[in-house]
């Protein structure tokens, strides 16, 4: 715990800026946390490369937010650069507050320049490590940070108290402006440049050219045992990392304890977060470690092939010091093929809730609406009088069921709940694809997608079940779905074309990973449950960053129940407007 936890948190980068922990009554045991996020221009330099970019409080990657369970966080976010800004609170489900929830248009109208909005939301029921992002267009590349959720006071871990706790958070870096990278891919239609480099804690390490200084440092002491928080905050990679000569023990996954178990690897996708407990060695091992993470990769598409190093070193206990490195052999881990899908496969089927009386797997038993969504990617026509580099003169396109996701000028929650809808979306997502064909086999000769701006509507305290089934119109890929708003329980996955009739007799309905972010395989398909128990708007959608703004990506409208504490609360004074 050193270090991490403490009630007054100092962020210095230009300026000072004091961000109290203000403790509610002592008697009291939730508090209310008090942060000021200023979004400001900072000069970075990674691989010799040094690049003006969007941070918080100037420093990359942004600050640490912590509180623990049953808290009240109050978040002003002051916008002080020439793009709008939204933050999202990745994993936190939003109980009515779902102002707070931050994806543009969805849930709020971004923060203009000059303008600010406090995020406030309450802590409900939820502890581990979450993040924080931008939720607009690709600026999370670089606006992210670790949002850390303690256990209530006098509530211990289901695991080894660890000695200390450190957030390793991976990420991407770009020597072009992500903004213009996109938006370039956007209009000629084609494969966005991919990043420069991966990092850890914003650093590439040694493993990339004029990086030697820029790396990430782990001391350890021997004969300990560390809690590594790691988030995937990067924009279009799933990761695989492992520590050389060391083992981990997973215990945790989107936030949600898990049944522990060892591995040499991870694999991450982006919008995950896993801990693992790393047990140093008893004696000073005389050595080094690279600690390293490179992608898993499914699809046709092009992806930065290279790998993030840290470095794991021991404190010698005779010289209460860090032996100089080059004195010391290096040991280097040796990670997957990236294209290993058994390794993918196997993890994802080793993670298990606790299911325990103090930690329940509550999944749905019952299910009051099932729904088949495909997922994938396709084309779409070319503007007139332009050449387009996608697939035969296309725009490259990505749909949820067909429908690629045109985005609101008007927030869609704020549309809802003043309902003025008309215009701004339609209440009438198809519950299965309009058009059946072999979603794994051959590719269909249309590969055009529809679009459009419709949610899918839920009754208070509906149990759904949803499969999301992934095509090879463009090449089996596979895709991390990210549900806003909920944790859902992954009862299946497979290959191949989902099997309504056999599938579901394998179904695990006692002990499935609780999560908000799923890989749907590659070429195949991963079935959820979920009770909608939480009113208001709530976006899903890939979490690679490319897919997203190629329109894969939808929502739910869940309504208000009859009681009270069931429906949605009013908008802040301060919403940002359109």
């Amino acid at each position: 715990m050193a270090g991490l936890f403490t009630h007054q948190l100092l962020f210095s980068v230009g300026i000072l800026m004091c961000v109290a922990l203000c403790l509610l009554p002592h008697h009291a045991e939730a508090a209310t946390r008090h942060y000021e996020f200023n979004i400001k221009m900072q000069n970075v330099t990674r691989l010799c490369h040094t690049k003006s970019i969007v941070t918080v409080n100037g420093k990359f990657p942004g600050p640490r937010v912590i509180a623990r369970e049953g808290d009240r966080l109050l978040v002003r976010v002051t916008n002080h650069v020439p793009n709008n800004i939204t933050i999202h609170w990745h994993g936190i489900r939003q109980l009515r507050s779902g102002w707070a929830d931050g994806p543009a248009y969805i849930t709020q109208c971004p923060i203009q320049t000059g303008q600010s909005y406090v995020y406030n939301f309450t802590v409900v029921g939820q502890r581990g490590t979450f993040f924080w992002h931008a939720h607009i267009s690709w600026l999370r590349s670089t606006l992210y940070g670790p949002l850390i959720i303690l256990p209530k006071k006098n509530v211990p871990y289901p695991f080894q108290k660890p000695y200390e706790e450190i957030p390793i958070v991976f990420g991407e870096w770009f020597n072009a402006d992500t903004e213009a990278i996109i938006s370039q891919a956007l209009q000629t239609g084609g494969g966005p440049n991919v990043s420069d480099a991966y990092t850890i804690n914003g650093l590439p390490g040694p493993l990339y050219n004029c990086s030697a200084k820029d790396t990430f440092k782990l001391r350890v002491k021997p004969g300990k045992t560390y809690l590594l928080r790691m988030v995937n905050a990067a924009l279009n990679d799933e990761l695989f990392f492992s520590i050389a000569n060391h083992s981990l023990t997973i215990v945790d996954a989107d936030a949600i304890y898990v049944k522990p178990f060892e591995t040499n690897t991870i694999l991450i996708t982006p919008g995950q977060t896993t801990n693992v407990l790393l047990k140093t060695k008893p004696n000073f091992p005389g050595a080094t470690f690279l600690m390293t993470a490179r992608p898993y990769v499914t699809g046709q598409g092009t992806f930065d092939n290279s790998t993030v190093a840290g470095i794991l070193e021991y404190e010698s206990p005779f010289l209460h010091s860090v032996t100089p490195l080059k004195k010391l052999p290096l040991y280097k881990p040796i990670l997957p093929p990236l294209n290993d899908t058994s390794f993918a496969t196997n993890f994802a089927k080793k993670l298990r809730s606790l299911a325990t009386p103090q930690f329940p797997a509550n999944v749905p038993q019952e299910v009051d609406k099932h729904f088949f969504f495909t997922v994938g990617l396709g084309t779409s026509p070319c503007d007139q009088n332009k050449t387009c580099q996608g697939p035969n003169g296309t725009k490259f396109a990505a749909s949820v069921s067909n429908i690629s996701f045109v985005q609101p000028t008007t927030a869609l929650l704020q549309a809802h709940f003043t309902g003025q809808s008309s215009g701004v979306y339609s209440p009438d997502f198809p519950i299965n694809p309009l058009h059946w064909f072999n979603y794994t086999g051959n590719p269909p000769n249309n590969t055009m997608v529809g679009n459009g701006t419709k949610l899918m509507v839920l009754p208070f305290n509906t149990s759904v079940e949803l499969v999301m089934q992934d095509t090879s119109i463009l090449g089996a890929e596979s895709h991390p779905l990210h549900l806003h708003g909920f944790n859902f329980f992954v009862v299946g996955q497979g290959f191949g074309n989902y099997d309504p009739n056999e599938d579901p007799k394998n179904f695990n309905l006692v002990d499935p990973i609780e999560r908000n972010t799923v890989g749907v395989p590659a070429g195949g398909w991963v079935a959820i449950r979920f009770l909608a128990d939480n009113p208001g708007v709530w976006f899903m959608h890939c979490h690679l960053e490319v897919h997203t703004s190629w329109g894969l990506k939808m929502a739910w409208l869940v309504l208000d129940g009859k009681l009270p504490n069931q429906k949605l609360l009013p908008p802040p004074a301060d919403l940002p407007k359109c």
